[in-house]
């Protein structure tokens, strides 16, 4: 088993703030067991009003008269009935309590979740940040609905059941307690042993629906390839991981029960004997009230309230283990929530504006225009036309400290310019598109933006005046016409229908059961991955970016599908800053510039002919002296 990560005390301190806008309801329920715990105690404290003054008085009589002892079954029935309706309401309560609580916890993860950088997803799977979502909020659900109201419950009722038991007999109460010191020295042990096991199932559950979300994306290439064999294996490794820390956190926390049980029966027998010695041989009995002697009615009411008393220690002990599982979640969730976000210090913003006689304007309507809006320290404010132009100075960049993936990259891209980029798998062409959008900060040298450094523009604005259209498409659950609005949601039907037909998306689209309005689910699983391709570049037109990256964006069509894309693309393109990364050399002979890299570093750089006429790299590459890797 690897380490543990040592428990942070205040885990507890910052789950209590969820709890905290409930804290009258909170105390109605505090009340509510209090009732309830008061309740219990007093019901078997009447035992022995019942016993000794009503039941054993009766015993001689030949004509007993049981009006008395009628009444006194009556008011028990009537304590037990508030005890159950306030155990009723409490619980009740306290699952309210619980889910709005749980609701405020994934509200806040998911707004983390959006402030957190690419660099966290790249580095976790998304099985292990959805068990955050689903095992570890379960047991926090658990935790604040159960175990926090027994937990409550029995310290209540100790304190309510120790003074009733140390009003009867002090010497009978002094047993009690070196059994019970007992039990919590057993407890300590095990509760410490299973502590450790719990934080660990907590983990391995995670890597294990990670695994499985990951064989469940991969279904059609395991299949292609046979791996079934050893998908199984896989899956096997990890649930034997889970399988011996949850046996051994569960084995541990289980064992507890049996062993207080037999402890709360060992010391049943042994006041009962103590307490009948006592009774018989007229030992003179210390009470709170002072001296007395034991009735039958006394020791009959104390084996009660013992009982009463062993139960919620054991409760408590039992409860532990489920509070550690939760804290572990919980540890999980907020070191989750604790994950640095995503900075952004920028200051410069993108607006509308309008053109009056030279001057830039800023307007609250879509013109079409943009602006970067510069606010300066004494207070005035400069527009720069966004006009697209885009320029990597001397950048330098990796994904890890001492190992770059881009070296000294300068290019320039002129409004109106499309750059392709060329080059094998891992040369750094989708990096630079990553810079561009600030998915990553650069190492080293410069990236400016319509001469304004991208470090001084707000990551939303920058993102906002771009459109990406990927290899791997996105579709969310919803209407085909609400994927494509996706980018713009104030964009109308008509600008959705004429984004699509540009994109050549249209035809396809009114095939569809309900043309625009049909839903797509399991991210457009029922459509062909052309088809799913041709509604991201539609959704890219609708957004109506002034630059574009296109990264592989013709990779899953046909090549007479990709002819028809390419014409509608070349209309979107028009008038844009675009940068094009593509393996199919097709794709990128009308380029303005066309940059090969290799290994991080651009080797070759000019238009298709060019760099045909150079017969260097793109010469040997387009004609098929080598093939890109």
């Amino acid at each position: 088993m690897k380490e543990h990560k040592r428990f942070n005390p205040d885990t507890v301190k910052r789950l209590f703030t969820y709890l905290k806008p409930h804290r009258w309801a909170l105390v109605f329920v505090t009340v509510c067991i209090i009732v309830s715990s008061v309740a219990s105690a007093a019901s078997s404290m009447f035992l022995q009003v019942l016993i000794d003054d009503y039941i054993v008085p009766m015993l001689g009589m030949d004509n007993p008269v049981l009006t008395g002892l009628v009444h006194a079954l009556i008011t028990m029935g009537a304590i037990y009935a508030i005890g159950a309706l306030a155990s009723w309401i409490y619980n009740r309560r306290m699952v309210t309590i619980a889910q709005s609580a749980l609701k405020c916890i994934r509200d806040d993860m998911f707004t983390k979740m959006q402030r957190l950088p690419i660099r966290y997803f790249d580095a976790h799977t998304h099985g292990d940040t959805m068990s955050l979502y689903t095992n570890d909020t379960d047991t926090l659900r658990q935790m604040i609905a159960q175990s926090l109201a027994q937990l409550i419950s029995s310290i209540c009722t100790i304190v309510a059941v120790f003074f009733c038991m140390l009003y009867i007999s002090v010497w009978l109460t002094a047993v009690v307690c070196v059994v019970v010191f007992i039990i919590l020295c057993i407890s300590k042990i095990v509760i410490k042993r299973s502590g450790a096991y719990f934080a660990a199932q907590q983990r391995s559950i995670a890597d294990l629906d990670a695994y499985v979300e990951e064989m469940i994306n991969g279904q059609k290439v395991i299949k292609v390839f046979c791996h079934e064999e050893q998908a199984k294996t896989g899956l096997g490794k990890l649930n034997c991981i889970w399988e011996t820390n949850a046996a051994k956190a569960n084995g541990h926390a289980n064992s507890m029960m049996p062993m207080l049980n037999a402890f709360g029966y060992v010391q049943y027998a042994v006041i009962a004997l103590i307490g009948g010695y006592m009774a018989i041989a007229g030992t003179a009995n210390l009470g709170l009230l002072g001296f007395n002697v034991l009735s039958l009615g006394k020791i009959a009411s104390f084996l009660t309230l013992s009982r009463s008393f062993i139960n919620p220690i054991s409760q408590i002990a039992n409860q532990a283990n489920s509070i550690i599982t939760a804290l572990a979640g919980a540890q999980r969730i907020f070191d989750f929530m604790d994950e640095e976000p995503e900075t952004d210090d920028g200051y410069v913003t993108l607006v509308n504006v309008c053109d009056e006689n030279g001057e830039l304007m800023e307007c609250s309507e879509r013109t079409g225009l943009w602006a970067w809006k510069h606010p300066h320290h004494d207070g005035t404010l400069t527009y720069t036309r966004l006009e697209g132009r885009i320029v990597l100075d001397h950048v330098d960049f990796g994904y890890l400290p001492d190992k770059d993936v881009l070296h000294d990259i300068t290019l320039y891209a002129e409004p109106g310019q499309k750059i392709a980029f060329v080059g094998a798998t891992g040369a750094g062409k989708t990096t630079i598109a990553n810079l561009i959008n600030r998915f990553y900060d650069v190492s080293d040298g410069k990236i400016r933006y319509d001469g304004i450094n991208i470090n001084k523009i707000k990551k939303a604005d920058l993102r906002r005046s771009l459109g990406i259209v990927l290899q791997d498409v996105n579709l969310f659950t919803g209407t085909v016409m609400e994927n494509l609005r996706y980018g713009n949601a104030d964009a109308t039907d008509e600008q959705c229908i004429a984004a699509a037909k540009l994109a050549n998306a249209d035809g396809f689209i009114r095939m569809l059961p309900q043309g625009y309005d049909t839903v797509l689910k399991g991210d457009g699983s029922g459509l062909s991955q052309g088809q799913r391709q041709l509604i991201s570049i539609a959704r890219a037109a609708v957004a109506d970016p002034p630059v574009m990256i296109l990264d592989e964006a013709t990779s899953s069509i046909d090549t007479r599908t990709e002819a028809l894309v390419q014409a509608g693309m070349d209309r979107l393109m028009k008038g844009r800053t675009v940068f094009v990364i593509a393996h199919r050399l097709s794709t990128v002979q009308n380029s303005d510039v066309i940059m090969v890299l290799d290994h991080g570093s651009i080797i070759e750089r000019g238009s298709h002919d060019m760099l045909i006429g150079k017969k260097g790299v793109y010469y040997r590459l387009y004609t098929g002296a080598f093939e890109l890797e």
